[in-house]
């Protein structure tokens, strides 16, 4: 019966005559599967687009929490490498102290500390992988810090027993200013090649006060061949300071000085290309370089 034939006839009303179809049983059957089929998707579709209508909503809040993390990990690194540029200070200011108390290497033998924690850790994009580099970067930055306390006890106990040398080193600048020159290798500034330049040259203005980096005994003041209107200092521990192209001197041979008394006035005397002042330590006769003891 389903696969029979069947033959409907059909009238319209007001009109004469009929049409006649056709039609085999499983004809039906199709339409009737067609149209459960449709009805089924619509249902399905409905359902679907109820289920994932938020997804937009829920993107964008993805989006802006993805954004304030990306914010939240670039100020954590900026303050990270805050610290890590302050621990590095520090560690260089220590060194200062201890070679100078002869307790530890020259400051330029320090390393760089754990580094630029912007530049490394910054274009990461995965959360989870900066997250964890970060934890690893202030894992390292936490025994730096606890190895830096020890070190500043055993800098205090030294103190402690040696008051009295810090007084006597020339940890001050003795002058505002540049520095035009530094010590070491340099072009002579009167074309003459290469030269060995003994000290710093710091200029600034005629009269410019100088003053003493640490107490000390005047050992010399006055003129000095190239060097013009000189003074020097005696520290002690074999420590000797220079000053040399002053416009004039206002101390003494033997007169004692303590840190931050004025020595003289920067000038032009002595063999020089302009107003600055040329400053000079000498450990043992030998000249050093003043930035080793200057504590900035």
């Amino acid at each position: 019966m389903l696969f029979g034939k069947y033959h409907i006839v059909i009238f319209k009303e007001g009109r004469s005559g009929s049409r006649n179809l056709h039609l085999r049983g499983w004809l039906g059957l199709a339409a009737c599967l067609l149209v459960i089929a449709l009805v089924g998707c619509n249902i399905w579709l409905w359902r679907e687009w109820l289920e994932n209508r938020h997804l937009e909503e829920d993107l964008a809040t993805a989006q802006r929490v993805a954004e304030e993390q990306r914010r939240q990990t670039v100020s954590l690194a900026e303050r990270i490498t805050a610290v890590s540029r302050d621990l590095l200070r520090i560690q260089r200011f220590d060194s200062k102290l201890r070679l100078m108390m002869n307790m530890e290497k020259d400051p330029a033998e320090v390393g760089d500390g754990p580094g630029d924690f912007s530049r490394t850790y910054l274009p990461l994009h995965r959360q989870e992988l900066a997250a964890r580099k970060m934890q690893d970067f202030l894992g390292r930055l936490s025994e730096a810090t606890r190895l830096e306390e020890v070190r500043q006890q055993d800098l205090l106990r030294a103190l402690r027993e040696n008051r009295n040398i810090l007084a006597s080193m020339p940890s001050i600048w003795p002058v505002t200013g540049f520095v035009s020159s530094s010590f070491g290798g340099r072009t002579s500034p009167f074309g003459r090649g290469g030269q060995f330049h003994k000290g710093l040259d710091i200029s600034n203005r005629m009269g410019t006060p100088v003053v003493a980096p640490a107490e000390g005994t005047v050992i010399m003041a006055g003129r000095d061949g190239a060097y013009g209107n000189s003074v020097e200092i005696d520290h002690g521990g074999g420590i000797v300071t220079k000053y040399a192209h002053l416009q004039r001197a206002t101390v003494k041979p033997g007169q004692w000085v303590r840190r931050g008394e004025v020595l003289g006035h920067i000038g032009m005397t002595g063999r020089t290309t302009g107003p600055h002042l040329h400053y000079e330590v000498r450990l043992n006769g030998v000249p050093v370089n003043p930035m080793r003891y200057i504590l900035e």
